[in-house]
C-alpha cells in the first residue's frame, strides 16, 4: 500500500520514547560547544548523499543532516520502546524511506544540523509489520454498525450485515483495549485519535480485532476503531470536476447531498454486467432465497474457515480496516476494491452512484471516501435494498490493489 500509514505515528511514538534512554553523546568535533543546544528531529529519509541526508520531518519541513564521524547509530524494530534489542547500524545501511530520529546541533549557518545520534527503523521492517497486522485484522476482525453502547458493562452491541441479513454481536472491552476514532472530515486513518467509549454512538461504523466466541455472538476486543460515516445512494444532479464537487440526490432521504472529492477519495465505476448480477442477487435475498431464509431463522452467517468470521457489506467482518472483506458473503467490497480507478470527469449528471463519506467543514456535505458509479441496476432493484451494498469506509488510505492501500491500526 502507498503508505503514510498509522505506523508512521507508531514509529514516531517509539522513537520519541527512546529519547530519555539515549545516555551519553557521540564523540565528534561538532559536540564541543556546550552552549549550542541539542536539537532533535523525527521523520523519514528523503535522500542520502555520502554522509549527508535530507530528512522529511513529521512537522512537514525538510532538514539536511550531516552525520558526523563517530555518531551513535542504532537500528530498532517497529514497536520497540527501548534500546535493549537495538543493534549497531552503519551509514551505508540507511536508505530513502527509513524512519529515523536524529539528535545533534545546528550548524553555524543554520542550514543544516550535525547529527550526533541516529536511531533508525528500516522501512522494510515497517512494511513487514504492517503485513502481519493486516493479516491479523483479516483473520481476527469483525465490523458493522453500532446498535448500542453500555459504558457500565464496557460492552457495545454491533449489528453485522451480510447481503441483507443481520445478526447482533456483543463487543466486550477491557482496560487494555485500544480505542481509536476517526477525526471529522478526515479520510485517513493517520488522523484517528485515542477516544473513550462514550464517544462511540449508535449508528457509527466500527471495526474490532480480537477473539470471537464459538457461537459468534460475543467478541473480546483488543483494538477498536470507530467513526461516523454516511452512506448515500442516488443520482448526480450536478457535477463540477474543476472544483471536485458534485451534488447527489439521496434516494433514501429525498434530499440533496453536497459531496467533495479529495486527493484521498477512491473513485470507481462498475461494469453493467456486474451491477445487474448484484441486483439479481439482491432481489433473490429480499425475496427470502436460500441465504435470506437462513438469516430469517436467526442463524448467523456462515464463517470463512480460511479467514475466520462472517463478512458483510456493511459489517465486513474478517476484513482489515482499509482492506477488502473476507468470507463467503463479503464479496461486494472485494469486487469494488478490484475495480480500476476512475476520475471525476468519468462521471456524468444523472448517473446513479453509491458512496461512503465523512462529514466535512460544510454542514450539509460530506467528503467522499469511496464513490462508485454504474450502480443504476442496484437502485432500480429497490432504493432501500441498495443498502445491502453499502460501501465500507475502511478503504481509507489507498487501494488494496496497489493501506491494499489500507491503513492498518
Amino acid at each position: 500500500m502507498r503508505l503514510k500509514s498509522v505506523w508512521a505515528k507508531a514509529v514516531a511514538a517509539a522513537l520519541v520514547a527512546m529519547v530519555g534512554l539515549l545516555g551519553g553523546s557521540a564523540a565528534g568535533a561538532h559536540e564541543q560547544t556546550p552552549s549550542t543546544p541539542l536539537v532533535r528531529y523525527l521523520g523519514t529519509i528523503k535522500s542520502i548523499q555520502g554522509n549527508k541526508l535530507v530528512l522529511s520531518t513529521d512537522e512537514g519541513a525538510d532538514v539536511t543532516a550531516v552525520v558526523v564521524e563517530g555518531a551513535r547509530m542504532l537500528r530498532v524494530e517497529p514497536g520497540e520502546r527501548d534500546l535493549s534489542h537495538a543493534v549497531p547500524l552503519e551509514l551505508s545501511d540507511l536508505a530513502a524511506g527509513d524512519r529515523i530520529r536524529i539528535r545533534g546541533r545546528n550548524a553555524p549557518d543554520g542550514k543544516s544540523v550535525y547529527a550526533l545520534e541516529v536511531i533508525a527503523i528500516k522501512h522494510l521492517d515497517i512494511q513487514a509489520k504492517q503485513e502481519r497486522e493486516r493479516a491479523d485484522w483479516q483473520k481476527r476482525g469483525i465490523g458493522g454498525l453500532v446498535k448500542a453502547v453500555d459504558p457500565a458493562t464496557n460492552t457495545l452491541t454491533l449489528t453485522v450485515s451480510a447481503m441483507g441479513a443481520t445478526h447482533a454481536v456483543t463487543i466486550h472491552t477491557t482496560r487494555s483495549t485500544i480505542l481509536r476514532r476517526y477525526a471529522p472530515g478526515s479520510v485517513q486513518f493517520d488522523d484517528a485519535k485515542p477516544a473513550p467509549m462514550d464517544e462511540i454512538k449508535p449508528g457509527d461504523q466500527l471495526r474490532a480485532r480480537g477473539e470471537r466466541s464459538a457461537d459468534g455472538t460475543d467478541f473480546m476486543a483488543e483494538e477498536i476503531v470507530s467513526g461516523t460515516f454516511r452512506n448515500i445512494a442516488g443520482t448526480i444532479s450536478s457535477i463540477d470536476p474543476e472544483t471536485g464537487r458534485l451534488v447527489v440526490m439521496d434516494v433514501l432521504t429525498g434530499k440533496p447531498a453536497t459531496v467533495e472529492i479529495s486527493a484521498k477519495s477512491q473513485l470507481r465505476k462498475m461494469p453493467a454486467e456486474m451491477a445487474m448480477m448484484l441486483a439479481a442477487r439482491m432481489k433473490n435475498t429480499s425475496a427470502g432465497g436460500a441465504e435470506g431464509g437462513k438469516a430469517a431463522g436467526g442463524a448467523p452467517p456462515p464463517r470463512s474457515e480460511e479467514h475466520g468470521g462472517a463478512s458483510g457489506a456493511e459489517g465486513h467482518a474478517g476484513s482489515a480496516p482499509g482492506g477488502p472483506p473476507r468470507g463467503a458473503r463479503g464479496d461486494f467490497q472485494q469486487l469494488v476494491n478490484r475495480l480500476p480507478q476512475a476520475k471525476l470527469a468519468d462521471f456524468a449528471k444523472g448517473e446513479a452512484v453509491i458512496l461512503v463519506g465523512t462529514g466535512n467543514a460544510r454542514s450539509d456535505g460530506v467528503t467522499a471516501i469511496t464513490l462508485l458509479g454504474g450502480v443504476e441496476p442496484l437502485l432500480r432493484a429497490g432504493p432501500r435494498g441498495s443498502q445491502s451494498f453499502s460501501l465500507s469506509p475502511w478503504t481509507i488510505g489507498g487501494n488494496q490493489g496497489a493501506e491494499g492501500g489500507d491503513s492498518n491500526p
